[in-house]
């Protein structure tokens, strides 16, 4: 990337405690979006929050097609970045594909994370024999025509889908991280997700997660919290959110940090 990935890719640390707290975005966002949640934790966690490479945030440049085709060379950013940081242990929060990364960077390196917490997690979002993703293949092509045809039609037909819930300054909120987003990269990255399946995975887990899944997301159905939490391999919770969306953080902090609270203190 030609700089040190701390610049690069953004590296934030702040807070006056002793634990460490990593907060992961998913695509679509950045760090901002964890702006509502950090107050609370400013006291009791040094708290770590970075920019994925794909996120708008981040120097296009620094997107490496040939690299960033699977999830491992994400993995690999994070762990340069706590390693960078001399983190020895920490609990982490990944939102979406940032759930994924931190289950393949907990089986490579178990003894960085206390605790696992994902929101909104999927390890496959299409549909299989006895698995329910939420998508079928045909479905996620229309998606992807849709993005390369008019990226910015796309972006105002799925930021309120993804939000769910009437909450209009999450929408314009999400709407704003996206269309930060190079749409070639945006498309490129939905691809790479969309085409992952760490069902396989699941079982290396041997670190405490807590599934954190709202009632009605448009992305993630409720099924696949349940499927995560019978297939991880070490302890697991799962903790439901009655409200819309794929984006608590964004349409409803404070619920969502509540439940933080508690997912870290168990």
């Amino acid at each position: 990337m030609g700089q040190s990935i701390l610049e690069s890719l953004n590296v934030q640390v702040e807070g006056s405690g002793r634990r460490i707290l990593v907060l992961a975005h998913g695509i679509g966002t950045d760090q901002s979006a964890w702006k509502h949640i950090l107050p609370y934790f400013l006291r009791d966690y040094r708290v770590v929050r970075y920019d994925l490479v794909c996120a708008g945030s981040v120097n296009p440049d620094y997107f490496n097609f040939r690299r960033y085709t699977t999830l491992d060379a994400y993995v690999d950013d994070l762990l340069d970045i706590l390693d960078s940081l001399g983190v020895e242990r920490c609990a982490y929060v990944g939102h979406s594909v940032s759930a994924m990364i931190g289950i393949l960077a907990s089986i490579r390196r178990p003894e960085l994370f206390s605790k696992l917490i994902f929101i909104g997690a999927s390890p496959r979002f299409l549909n299989d024999v006895d698995y329910h993703g939420g998508f079928e293949q045909g479905e996620i092509e229309r998606v992807f025509l849709a993005m390369e045809a008019n990226y910015e039609a796309w972006v105002n037909g799925f930021a309120p889908l993804a939000v769910g819930a009437d909450v209009p300054t999450a929408v314009r909120e999400f709407s704003r991280t996206l269309f930060n987003m190079r749409p070639d990269i945006t498309l490129f990255v939905s691809r790479t997700v969309f085409n992952s399946d760490l069902r396989g995975v699941l079982g290396l887990v041997k670190v405490p997660c807590s599934i954190i899944q709202t009632a009605r997301d448009v992305s993630v159905p409720m099924s696949v919290a349940t499927y995560l939490k019978n297939h991880l391999g070490g302890r697991s919770t799962v903790h439901l959110l009655d409200i819309e969306g794929h984006l608590p953080h964004l349409s409803n902090p404070d619920l969502l940090a509540e439940v933080l609270r508690r997912a870290l203190a168990r």
